[in-house]
């Protein structure tokens, strides 16, 4: 029987996935959660839209994670480390969209 947080994290991969395609964006899932199996490295879980996915599901993050409803993004970095941006999965998709379509166009 497959461990709880297993589990967890497959169904956490295939929402990502299901949302991607749901608006358009090719996407698949990596066998056991395994880049591997799509000639990836291990850690890529999913691809959408060619972008290289690592799911992590936790309980809880740290609220200061969330942009709140003034900002559209929340920029993050170590000190002395590269910079991270931080904004919801359904904004991402939607740049992936656009960049998308830019290429159709082009």
């Amino acid at each position: 029987m497959t461990h709880p947080s297993k589990r967890k994290g497959n169904s956490f991969e295939r929402e990502l996935v299901n949302i991607a395609k749901a608006s358009g964006i090719e996407s698949k899932r990596a066998y056991a959660s395994n880049g591997e199996s799509l000639g990836l490295h291990p850690e890529v879980d999913c691809l959408v839209g060619g972008y290289k996915i690592q799911a992590k599901r936790r309980k809880v993050l740290a609220s200061w994670l969330y942009p709140s409803d003034e900002v559209d993004v929340v920029a993050a970095r170590p000190d002395g480390g590269e910079a991270l941006v931080i904004l919801t999965y359904s904004d991402w998709l939607d740049l992936v969209k656009k960049a998308e379509n830019s290429l159709d166009k082009g």
